[in-house]
C-alpha cells in the first residue's frame, strides 16, 4: 500500500519542483527590480523637468512591477503549500486506510488553480515590464528617413 501512495505521490511533487524552479525565476526579477527601484530614487532628486517626469514614469512601472511580482510569489508559495498538502493526505490515506481520495483532489486543483493565477500574473508583469523598456519617441526620430 505505501508502494502505492509514493507512485501516487509522484506526480504532485514533480510540479512541485517546477513551483520551485518558477519561484527562483520569480524571487530573481524581483531582485533585479528592486535594484533598479533604488537606482532611480537616487536619480528623483537629481532630475528636472522632461528627464525628472520620465524617471517618475518609470518609477511608477517598477512599483507596478514590484507589486505583481510579490502577489505572483505568494500564489506561487500557496501552491505549493497546497501540493505539499495533497501529499500529506495522500500519505495519511496509505498509513490510515480512511478514503481522502476527493479531499485530495479537492486540494490538487486548488493548488493547480493557484498556479494558474501565479502564471498570470507572471504574464503581467512581463507585458509591464516590456512597457518600461519601450524607447521614447523622442530616440526614434520617426519624421527622419534613414
Amino acid at each position: 500500500m505505501i508502494v502505492q501512495t509514493i507512485q501516487l505521490a509522484l506526480t504532485p511533487v514533480f510540479v512541485l519542483v517546477a513551483i520551485g524552479n518558477i519561484l527562483n525565476i520569480l524571487s530573481t526579477r524581483l531582485g533585479r527590480v528592486v535594484d533598479r527601484a533604488r537606482m532611480l530614487q537616487t536619480l528623483f532628486n537629481q532630475t528636472e523637468g522632461g528627464e525628472h517626469d520620465g524617471i517618475v514614469r518609470e518609477i511608477r512601472l517598477v512599483d507596478q512591477r514590484i507589486k505583481i511580482i510579490t502577489r505572483a510569489i505568494r500564489l506561487m508559495v500557496l501552491s505549493a503549500l497546497a501540493i505539499g498538502s495533497t501529499v500529506a493526505i495522500l500519505f495519511l490515506q496509505g498509513l490510515v486506510g480512511f478514503d481522502l481520495t476527493v479531499l485530495a483532489a479537492l486540494v490538487f486543483i486548488v493548488s493547480i488553480a493557484l498556479l494558474l493565477a501565479a502564471l498570470v500574473l507572471f504574464l503581467q508583469e512581463t507585458q509591464v515590464a516590456a512597457k518600461a523598456l519601450e524607447v521614447p519617441a523622442d530616440f526614434l526620430e520617426l519624421h527622419r528617413d534613414i
